[in-house]
């Protein structure tokens, strides 16, 4: 049986320009915003509080009620992954690192809460952590994952009009706020305003100023 052989056709320029433009590092975007997530080579001291060392700072340090003991965050740092990258896409594992945080108990003084009677300062397995692959993606599961940008609305209050079919005009309040679910307050044809959580089913506004308290009509109106 004769092989056959393609042959690629032939790619003809008439363009007066025959130098090309660099193609930017499109991945870049993806591993730098990463790298400025985790900032692991970057000197525990020099670290900046964004990202993985924001939020640790955020939740630490951790006492009781009676301030008997303090829990308090020093740093954190990032182990080898267990197996490559390839490795992980044969065995349906995830590409991760272990994550371990440096983390000090301090026992306070019984006459004096403000100082330690007793500290001890230890490295703790918090666990592990999905590490980037050099092409900018994420292996769960032994599943290539890539994380897609988008624009994120800015915290605040906005409000906006539209017109119904039938001329009515319906108006809406959106409160996004920092941290935690979107309040959309809107209006319908009957002008009677409703309340919607994280884009879900909408309920009359009374039904939420019945759980703020507002228990009886005089209270509402």
């Amino acid at each position: 049986l004769k092989a056959s052989v393609i042959t690629p056709p032939r790619r003809e320029s008439f363009s007066n320009i025959q130098s090309l433009i660099d193609i930017p590092d499109l991945l870049s975007i993806q591993t730098k915003a990463y790298q400025q997530f985790l900032q692991e080579f970057v000197a525990e001291e020099a670290r900046k509080p964004i990202g993985l060392e924001g939020v640790l700072k955020h939740v630490f340090p951790i006492e009781d009620s009676h301030r008997n003991y303090i829990l308090e965050y020093k740093s954190y740092y990032l182990g080898q992954p267990k197996y490559t990258s390839d490795e992980c896409i044969d065995r349906g594992v995830t590409y991760s690192s272990p994550l371990r945080v440096r983390l000090a108990l301090h026992i306070t003084d019984e006459n004096n809460r403000n100082e330690y009677a007793q500290s001890i300062e230890q490295d703790v397995y918090f666990g592990n952590i999905p590490y980037m692959t050099e092409k900018g993606t994420f292996i769960i599961n032994g599943a290539e994952r890539v994380i897609v940008s988008q624009l994120q609305r800015s915290p605040g209050v906005f409000f906006d009009e539209s017109t119904h079919p039938n001329g009515t005009k319906l108006y809406q309040a959106r409160i996004i706020p920092a941290r935690g679910s979107w309040v959309d307050f809107t209006t319908d044809i009957n002008d009677c305003l409703f309340v919607i959580i994280d884009r879900r089913r909408k309920f009359p506004v009374t039904m939420l100023l019945r759980a703020l308290g507002y228990s009886t009509n005089s209270d509402i109106c």
